[in-house]
């Protein structure tokens, strides 16, 4: 039931068979970090935004999803009342499940973050800091226990307002002002010499356990 009133379901239908991210949360967190720095990307910026990172084109029905969730995100980061809350499953699935999801989502804050900025600033190092060691963490079958459930949900208030504190305060750019869709071919081609951007997805992509 929380799932489909956190919109979970949805998002987990229209996205969850993207082979080229690690899951609906990483897509999310993505997202968030995108709109930390830019105007809600249209529909055509995020088909050339999706291209950068080679995800083939959404069908026109699940584009808009995405749209219409960077339209909410923009405004829930624009707000006071700091309501964001990230897209995860919810405490009906295992905490194993609920733990990859947070990583996987905070791996996708500093993708994105890092793709429409082209850097971070010193006093954003920290926050990028915290979530890409949450990114890193690692779930051990020990850590299932009202423990584990108290550790992940103080994780979980942890990270999610750190979209909020690298939004606020920043002058939100047009798409096309970004390293996200400069220098980048409409068509990309396999086998070419690394492009900025490629190099930028590189820079901002945690290192994650094997």
């Amino acid at each position: 039931m929380q799932d489909d009133i956190s919109g979970w379901s949805e998002w987990h239908h229209n996205f969850s068979k993207i082979e080229e991210i690690s899951s609906p949360s990483e897509l999310h967190g993505l997202l968030t970090g995108i709109v930390c720095v830019t105007q809600a990307p249209t529909g055509d910026e995020w088909q050339q935004i999706l291209a950068t990172l080679e995800i083939p084109a959404l069908e026109q029905q699940v584009l808009e999803v995405l749209t219409d969730e960077a339209e909410d995100i923009a405004h829930a980061l624009s707000e006071d009342e700091l309501d964001y809350l990230p897209l995860l499953p919810d405490d009906e699935h295992v905490l194993a499940d609920r733990v990859q999801a947070l990583a996987d989502w905070c791996a996708g804050v500093v993708l994105g973050f890092g793709l429409a900025s082209g850097h971070i600033r010193q006093d954003e190092m920290e926050l990028i800091e915290h979530l890409q060691d949450v990114a890193a963490v690692e779930f051990d079958e020990s850590d299932d226990d009202e423990e584990g459930e108290e550790s992940y949900q103080e994780l979980y208030e942890f990270v999610r307002l750190i979209p909020v504190s690298l939004s606020l305060g920043r002058k939100k750019v047009e798409v096309a002002e970004t390293p996200l869709l400069q220098n980048i071919q409409p068509q990309l081609q396999k086998n070419t010499a690394p492009t900025e951007a490629s190099s930028v997805v590189e820079m901002f992509t945690p290192h994650r356990p094997s």
